[in-house]
C-alpha cells in the first residue's frame, strides 16, 4: 500500500507542476486583458459609468463586465477548484460564489447594453455576438442551478457520479461560449465605429488575443489537474 501510494505521488507530480505553471499564464493573460480593457473603455471610448446621460459611457460598461465580472470570475472559479489545494468543501464553495458573482455581473453588463440600446433606439438581440451571449448567459444560469442542486446538497452518490461529467464539460463548453460572445463583441465594435490601421483597432485586437489565451490557459490547467 505504502509503495502504491509513492508511485501515485510521483506519477501525479508532473501534472500538478504543469496545472500550477498553465495558471500563471492564464493569471497573466487575464490581467493583460483587463489592463488593455480598462485602457481602450477610459483612454479611447470616454469612461465607464451605468448612469451617465452619456450613452458612449454606458454602453462601456457592458464589455468590461463582461469580461472583467463574468469570463475572469469564471476562469477564475474554474482554476480555483481544480488547482488550489484546500479542503474539497472549501473548495466547492468559493468555486460556487466565484460562479455566482460572475452569473450577477454578466447580467448587470447584459443590462446596461439593453439601456444603450434604449438611449439610441437600437433594436435588441439581433445580431450573432447577442445570440451567443445570451445563449451563454441562460445555460450558464442552469449550469450553476444543477451544481447546486447536485454538489452542495445532499444526493446519491450515483447522481453526482452521472452529473460530474456532465458539469465540467459545460463549464469549460460554456467558457469558450463566453468568449466566443466576447471575440465577435469586439469585432462589431470595431466594424461600427469603423477601425481599420490606428492604434485602436491593434489595441482591440491584443486585446481579444489576451481573452482568447486566457480561456485557454484556463481550460488547460482544468484539464491536467484532473490528473492529480
Amino acid at each position: 500500500m505504502y509503495t502504491t501510494t509513492v508511485v501515485d505521488t510521483h506519477t501525479h507530480r508532473p501534472y500538478r507542476r504543469s496545472a500550477s505553471r498553465l495558471t500563471i499564464f492564464a493569471h497573466l493573460f487575464g490581467i493583460l486583458a483587463f489592463i488593455l480593457m480598462l485602457v481602450w473603455l477610459l483612454h479611447y471610448r470616454g469612461g465607464i459609468e451605468y448612469d451617465s446621460y452619456n450613452g458612449d459611457r454606458v454602453f462601456n460598461v457592458h464589455p468590461f463586465l463582461m469580461f472583467c465580472g463574468f469570463i475572469f470570475l469564471a476562469g477564475e472559479a474554474m482554476m480555483v477548484y481544480k488547482t488550489v489545494p484546500a479542503r474539497h468543501y472549501a473548495q466547492k464553495v468559493v468555486h460556487l460564489m466565484l460562479q455566482l458573482g460572475a452569473f450577477v455581473l454578466g447580467v448587470v453588463g447584459i443590462c446596461a447594453v439593453f439601456k444603450f440600446h434604449d438611449m439610441v433606439n437600437i433594436e435588441d438581440v439581433y445580431s450573432l455576438h447577442s445570440w451567443i451571449g445570451i445563449g451563454t448567459i441562460s445555460l450558464f444560469a442552469l449550469q450553476w442551478l444543477g451544481g447546486l442542486m447536485a454538489f452542495m446538497f445532499p444526493q446519491p452518490e450515483l447522481t453526482r457520479k452521472t452529473m460530474l461529467p456532465w458539469h465540467v464539460c459545460g463549464g469549460r463548453a460554456l467558457l469558450y461560449m463566453s468568449i466566443a460572445a466576447a471575440l465577435t463583441g469586439l469585432m462589431e465594435k470595431a466594424t461600427f465605429m469603423g477601425l481599420r490601421h490606428n492604434r485602436e483597432a491593434r489595441l482591440l485586437n491584443f486585446l481579444g488575443l489576451c481573452i482568447l489565451l486566457f480561456g485557454i490557459f484556463v481550460d488547460l490547467s482544468v484539464a491536467l489537474a484532473r490528473y492529480v
